[in-house]
This record gives structure tokens, sequence and C-alpha cells, in this order.
């Protein structure tokens, strides 16, 4: 039984019988179980507890076996002297001679949770645990209190904005809090859509936007240093009067920035399985388009309420030379189509939003986080494979606030199994 469980049995007082007796006959009265304990020492502090009579308070320590206080060696750790109580599955300690006892010598008064645990919990915990369904609890999802699965998903989309800011903040970091340079690095490491994340990452921080910038009256050169420091130019077959002059011009470019010894090799881009409109060479040159035809990409990410107008903006069309390629020096007859509709959204979903939200925690201005989630609900839903999962448990998916709160539900709660730590699993296991 993991430890999830014990916490989840002592915090509702899930047991089978009212009198509660230590392993050595004390009378225990739960007055308050305390609150759980996220950061490093014991699980529970502040409980508040009759032990013969007596009123302890203090904090609240777990295990699966009472022997596990030893192997822990929380007896020689002055911050386990404020224990009140040793919770423990099973206690494999019988002997006297063997308790467990605080670092000041005292001893600890321990409370076996097996044989007095509440079966049918014990059963309902079995039955997710063991469940082989890619949601666990599919089977109940159904039955679920409408008022907790929305206070879930909230829980679930706020932790997941969470997360995503934090990522923007350690680049904001890097940046030494330039959120122009940190917009566009964000930027192009989601014109990677995952598969070429890394090394757009990579590319970003060997050319950096102010070196661009210094160049936005002429496309091409922007081109050149993106191209050029991202090995592109070096392997091309057959080479055409476009690649030439990007060489040439890179050559200059990358002697004046110092490109050259930051160049990324070109095996590093992945090609494929993608279809020709997510070739990083197209992604690199509508790159190359936004940095220049945008004064401020950082501006234009956090002073905007209307979506409409961040997905047109996004949607720009590169140079002539990208309208008809996806590759050095293969031309297609038909029209390149632009950055699509999808493509945008989920720009904004993982770009705008947490960088939004970076911004708020900055600034310590909450109206930019109402801003980010404000986008979000203004985006349709998004369609993959996990989304339509949850639909078909009747989930409903209206909004990308909606799809990004259960993709963050099913990779943070559902495929860890850490049911006991979600508002719906922790629903269902309650006794009815």
């Amino acid at each position: 039984m993991p430890e999830a469980f014990l916490y989840f049995v002592w915090q509702y007082q899930y047991t089978a019988v009212k009198d509660l007796l230590t392993t050595e006959g004390e009378r225990i009265q739960v007055i308050h179980p305390g609150f759980r304990n996220l950061d490093a020492g014991p699980d529970f502090f502040n409980a508040r507890l009759l032990i013969n009579d007596v009123e302890w308070v203090g904090t609240v320590e777990m295990h699966i076996r009472t022997s596990d206080w030893l192997v822990h060696r929380h007896q020689y750790d002055r911050a386990y002297d404020n224990v009140i109580l040793h919770v423990v599955w099973q206690d494999d300690q019988p002997s006297t001679t063997m308790r467990v006892c605080r670092a000041n010598g005292t001893s600890m008064p321990t409370l076996e949770l097996a044989p007095i645990t509440d079966p049918a919990v014990v059963g309902r915990y079995n039955t997710l645990a063991e469940s082989m369904e890619v949601i666990p609890c599919a089977g109940l999802f159904r039955t679920v209190q409408p008022l907790r699965l929305t206070s879930m998903l909230d829980k679930a989309m706020m932790q997941r904005l969470e997360r995503k800011a934090l990522v923007v903040r350690q680049i904001a970091e890097q940046t030494n809090n330039d959120w122009e340079e940190t917009a566009y690095r964000l930027l192009a490491i989601n014109m990677g859509f995952k598969i070429n994340a890394d090394p757009m990452e990579q590319l970003s921080r060997a050319v950096p936007l102010k070196a661009l910038l210094k160049h936005r009256d002429t496309l091409f050169q922007a081109e050149a240093m993106l191209f050029g420091t991202a090995g592109m130019l070096d392997d091309v077959e057959e080479v055409d009067d476009y690649v030439t002059v990007l060489r040439r011009e890179y050559r200059f470019l990358s002697a004046k920035y110092n490109l050259a010894e930051k160049q990324l090799a070109a095996p590093i881009w992945k090609w494929g399985k993608l279809r020709p409109a997510n070739f990083p060479t197209l992604r690199l040159a509508q790159l190359a388009r936004l940095v220049t035809y945008h004064a401020s990409l950082f501006s234009l990410f956090v002073g905007n309420t209307n979506v409409q107008v961040l997905l047109r903006a996004l949607q720009q069309v590169p140079s002539d030379y990208w309208c008809s390629h996806y590759r050095f020096s293969k031309s297609t007859n038909k029209t390149v189509p632009r950055l699509g509709d999808n493509s945008a959204a989920t720009i904004v979903i993982n770009t705008v939003v947490p960088l939004l939200a970076a911004y708020a925690h900055h600034r310590g201005q909450p109206a930019f986080l109402d801003r980010a989630i404000t986008l979000l609900e203004q985006l349709p839903a998004e369609k993959n494979r996990l989304t339509d999962g949850w639909e078909e448990l009747g989930l409903s998916m209206r909004t990308a606030f909606d799809s990004q709160a259960a993709i963050e539900l099913y990779n943070e709660f559902c495929s860890q199994k850490k049911c006991l730590s979600c508002q719906i699993g922790a629903g269902l296991m309650k006794k009815v």
C-alpha cells in the first residue's frame, strides 16, 4: 500500500473503528489530523490529538512499516522531535527494545492502520489502482459530481499555467529579465512544434534577437543568420541563386556577430514523418518574417486581449522564395500555405499564455494572468487523442481552457495514477 493511501485515510479518518489505540494500547482522539506538508519534514503539521486524555499539538509522520522510521534515520534528525504520532500501515517492530524514538530519546506513539482501515475504502482504492483503463476512473467517471469535476479541472489548469510560467521565468532569468528576448526564444521553441523544439531553442540562444532586429529592414539578412547558424546551408545538394546569396550573406554576418562558433550541426534537425508544411526550413522562414515584421514581439503578445488579432499577427506570409519552396532548391507548383489556424492557435496557447502568466508573477499584477485565461477561453478546444478520450467519457470540451485542463489532468494525475491527489479520485474514494 503506497504512502499516498495512508495520507488519504489519515486526512479523512477512514477507519472502521471509532476508538483508536496506539500499538502500546494508548487511547487516541483526533481533534484535527493536521495539514499535508508538501515540503521536507514530517508529513502533516499542526495536528491536534488527545493521547490518554493529554492534548498534543505537533506533526504526524507516516510510513508503510514502523521500521521505516529507523531506515530513514529519523531517530537522529531533530526536525522530527516535534512528531506526536507515527502512523504506519504495518507495525513490524513488536519488540519493545526496537520501538522507534525521537532524537531526544523519547518514545514515539505508533498507530497501525491496516487492521482498522475501512475495507470498503481499500476496495475502492484497489479498483482505481488496478484499473487497466487509460483513465483509471473511466468506469466511474460519469458518477462524478459536476462541482467536483469543475473544481479539479480549474485546479489542473492553474497548475499547468504555473508550471509553464516557471519555464518562462527561467528563460527570463537567463536573459537578465530581457522580456523581448524571452518572448523571441519562447516563440522560436514553439515554432519547432515539439519535434524540433530543442534545436529551435538552441538556435534562438545562438542568434540573439538584437542581432536580428538590426536587420529588420532586410528580411533576407535575418534569414541568412537563422539558416546559416542552423547549419542548413552547408549540405544543400542543389544550389540555386537564393542559396548562393544566403551563403555569402551569412559569411559576412557570422563574422560580424560571432555566429560561426555557435553554428548547429545539420543532423540535429528532424524531418522524418513531418508534413512539408512542418519542415524546419519553412518554420525558420516564418520565424524570420515574424521577428522582422513586428517591432516588438513582447508588446504584441502582452498587449492584445483579442485572440483574432494575435492569430492574424502570427500568420504572416514568409518571403517570396518560401511561398514556393518547402526545402532549398526544390520548388513546388502549389502555393506553400502560411501558418495554419491550428498551428497559430497552438502558438498562442504555448507561447503567449505562459508568457502572460510569467509576466504576471514578475510584475505582481494578476491582470496579466486574467488576460492569459481570457485568451484560452476565446480559443476553440484542441483536438487530439487525449481530448477525444475525455469526450468519450462525457467531458465537455468547448474552449482551449477546457482542453488544456483535461490534458494536464491526464498527464499529471491519470497517467501517473495519482488518483488520491485528484479531487475526482478522492471523491470516488469517499464513503457513500
